[in-house]
């Protein structure tokens, strides 16, 4: 609290005291100046403008390294998926102990667009995500136009290209994988379960492609409805006159072994099951008894349950399957980053090393057409688990 001042009182002065005090001043003084006028008061000066200080963006300024926006749904119908790509983004970076980089995470729940527009105008010079196609038809023009690359964890084919780059699992490459792992075991004649759906017609032309490939022959194929009793009324349909040695089941493990048993019970006892991708993501798939003796084609898995381990003992619950491609894909920016001078542009030319890169999920590499070209493994469906039965290739060679 400020003092307060004392208050002056009026001192009288008597005429002998004035007259002393004068004629003091004047014995003190070897010359008298005559008073003249009074110089006019200083004209006033404006204060100077100091200068604003700049106001700073949410995220402060990073010199020292790189900054990489995540957008995943953190919240809404997908925040789970989105929070364990997330987690595995976090663990990426504190596993290869990199100081180059840093990665601030965006909700695309709220709008994919205004996540991007929003990371951009915080420094972001490298977009890892989304995870759906949707989001990647919003996000890319944005990032495009600010020449920022989009490393999405989307497998639809259709988003790609043009600055936009998928690390999602294809299904066209994976049914090519099994379809010519069952060829190379004898199976010539094939048949195939489509459901309904954009999925399903991508499936199909696969499936067509990849069996005309291998040298073998399409002899039904049969599509259905994803609604209750859609694939068995398929599989009655499909019948057993046309002589199938093995029939692909383009959906997910929990449809396919409600198809088995029809597809048993209508004389194909014998037949070679197949399925595709989408039987990855499914964690008990190896202990699905209606699947047993199916084959599939998958990223490997020796290293993500090692990595699911660790999850684990950090963030007390289980990662989805799909959150490897997090990880991966700081693997690779982190990478990338020992030759990426901070303050630079991302050098977009080197997502397409033709070596490739190394993951979880094994080798992968992007095509020109911005898709992640993926060393698949085939696996079994034997006693409760999942069996390699033709190991991935470990790099892509002369391919």
């Amino acid at each position: 609290m400020a003092e307060a001042a004392p208050r002056l009182q009026p001192r009288r002065w008597g005429v002998r005291a004035l007259t002393f005090a004068v004629a003091a001043l004047v014995s003190a003084c070897s010359t008298v100046v005559p008073r003249g006028p009074a110089p006019p008061p200083p004209a006033p000066t404006a204060p100077r403008p100091t200068a604003p200080h700049p106001v700073q963006s949410g995220i402060p300024e990073d010199t020292e390294r790189h900054r990489v926006a995540l957008l995943v749904p953190i919240t809404g119908t997908n925040g789970a998926v989105g929070r364990s790509l997330a987690n595995a983004t976090q663990l990426a970076l504190l596993d290869t102990r990199s100081e180059r980089v840093r990665i601030t995470t965006y909700d695309t729940a709220p709008g994919a667009a205004a996540a991007a527009q929003r990371a951009i105008a915080e420094g972001a010079q490298l977009i890892l995500g989304p995870l759906l196609a949707e989001d990647v038809r919003a996000v890319a023009p944005i990032a495009r136009r600010a020449r920022v690359p989009v490393v999405s964890f989307s497998n639809d084919a259709s988003v790609a290209g043009q600055g936009a780059y998928l690390m999602g699992y294809s299904p066209a490459q994976s049914i090519e994988r099994v379809v010519d792992y069952a060829k190379n075991s004898g199976v010539t004649r094939f048949a195939g379960l489509m459901p309904t759906g954009l999925y399903g017609e991508r499936a199909s032309t696969a499936f067509l492609r990849a069996v005309e490939g291998a040298g073998g022959s399409v002899t039904a194929i049969q599509t259905y409805d994803r609604r209750p009793g859609g694939v068995t009324a398929a599989v009655a349909r499909l019948g057993r006159a046309s002589g199938y040695q093995a029939v692909l089941i383009a959906d997910s493990a929990g449809t396919a072994s409600v198809a088995v048993p029809a597809l048993r019970r209508s004389g194909g006892a014998g037949v070679r099951v197949l399925g595709t991708e989408l039987w990855n993501t499914d964690s008990s798939v190896g202990g699905n008894a209606a699947l047993a003796g199916a084959w599939f084609a998958s990223v490997p898995d020796a290293l993500y349950r090692q990595y699911a381990t660790r999850y684990r003992t950090r963030f007390g619950a289980a990662p989805y399957r799909l959150s490897s491609l997090g990880y991966d894909a700081v693997l690779l920016t982190v990478r990338i980053a020992r030759d990426w001078r901070v303050g630079d542009n991302f050098p977009e030319g080197r997502l397409s090393d033709r070596d490739g890169f190394a993951g979880l999920d094994g080798a992968f590499r992007f095509g020109r057409d911005g898709v992640a070209d993926r060393a698949l493994e085939v696996q079994e469906i034997r006693g409760g688990q999942t069996v390699t039965v033709s190991p991935a290739p470990q790099g892509f060679g002369g391919r």
